[in-house]
């Protein structure tokens, strides 16, 4: 074998090894922006003559322009009757996940970064993911209706429950929190431009959903962007300058605590209501999501004083990617259980 053909075959090794943990390429470009803001974070924290920050805000209102643009409201309407299930699933998102967070807070809040504190609680706060969701339940063969309207709803409600929530965190560590001035600058640059997609939706909704996958792309330049930018002054500010690789690893092992605890509490609650397979598959890879898209544009409007918003934003990009590896796995599984 030469040693082309063996480099190759390492390659392909790690790709199928990359493929069965669902690790997809776009976990592997947010980890590129982190080393890229470690080395380079000028462009991220100058006015130079490409501004950065700027152009990641106007591609922030244009994420849920064209998310507003995918929205059917024929299929929000269609997807009411199933309300036990709604309730479980934006239970589990809204409520449980910011509880199960509040309690160890209150114990052990002392300990560690309160930033990292912040980031966990954030997480918590946010809505579920939309693509995420819905191509898992796919995959495990699941509700897939109910997969589309909650994941949609979670959407929407999260631009005003993730702020109460946020607000709060912050009035009682940081002593205030302007939360009206946040409702409107989250109204005018992430409400106004869904409520403008989904009224062009019956003219335009063909055209998103024929660009879908070029439309995705977009969003993920613009989240890659903002990730950069808001750990470029993280680097610069040097904000990770005590945490060790140890402290990044228990992080990571909190990360997944919350998810199969969130996981499994759903779970038990699901078989208590005698959810069928369908709807135990929608209520679990839905309520136990959370979402990077949000998650990232948020940050922005939420953290804009705040000079460590890459620290935040650790513990969201670290459960992000379990959530990907666990869910695929899962997912699979229940795909091969008999008809």
């Amino acid at each position: 074998m030469t040693p082309a053909s063996h480099k190759w075959k390492w390659f392909r090794a790690l790709h199928r090894a990359r493929t069965r943990m669902g690790l997809d390429s776009f976990v592997l470009l947010l980890v590129g922006a982190i080393l890229l803001a470690r080395y380079w974070p000028g462009p991220g924290v100058s006015d130079g003559p490409v501004p950065l920050r700027e152009i990641a805000d106007f591609g922030v209102s244009l994420i849920f322009f064209f998310y507003g643009l995918k929205l059917s409201p024929q299929e929000l309407r269609s997807g009411l009757a199933n309300w036990r299930l709604h309730l479980v699933i934006q239970g589990a998102v809204f409520v449980l996940f910011p509880l199960l967070i509040l309690a160890p807070m209150r114990w052990l809040g002392h300990l560690g970064n309160p930033l990292f504190w912040m980031g966990t609680f954030y997480l918590a706060a946010l809505p579920s993911t939309v693509s995420s969701s819905v191509v898992m339940v796919s995959i495990a063969r699941g509700n897939m209706p109910a997969a589309i309207f909650n994941a949609s709803i979670s959407s929407l409600l999260g631009v005003f429950i993730t702020p109460l929530w946020m607000g709060l965190y912050l009035a009682t560590s940081e002593g205030g929190y302007d939360l009206g001035h946040i409702f409107l600058k989250l109204s005018l640059q992430v409400l106004l431009p869904v409520v403008l997609g989904l009224a062009l939706h019956h003219r335009l909704g063909n055209w998103a959903l024929r660009h879908r996958d070029a439309l995705k792309w977009f969003d993920q330049g613009v989240i890659l962007l903002i990730v950069y930018t808001s750990f470029c002054a993280s680097f610069a500010g040097d904000m990770f300058a005590d945490q060790s690789a140890g402290t990044i690893v228990g992080l990571g092992v909190a990360m997944a605590v919350i998810y199969f605890a969130v996981y499994g509490l759903i779970t038990l609650l699901g078989r208590w209501l005698r959810f069928s397979v369908e709807d135990h598959i929608a209520a679990v890879f839905c309520g136990s999501k959370k979402s990077l898209v949000h998650g990232t544009v948020m940050s922005k409007v939420l953290f804009s004083h705040l000079a460590g918003v890459g620290v935040v934003l650790l513990p969201l990009m670290l459960y992000h990617t379990l959530q990907l590896i666990f869910a695929s796995v899962m997912a699979t599984r229940f795909a091969k259980r008999s008809s």
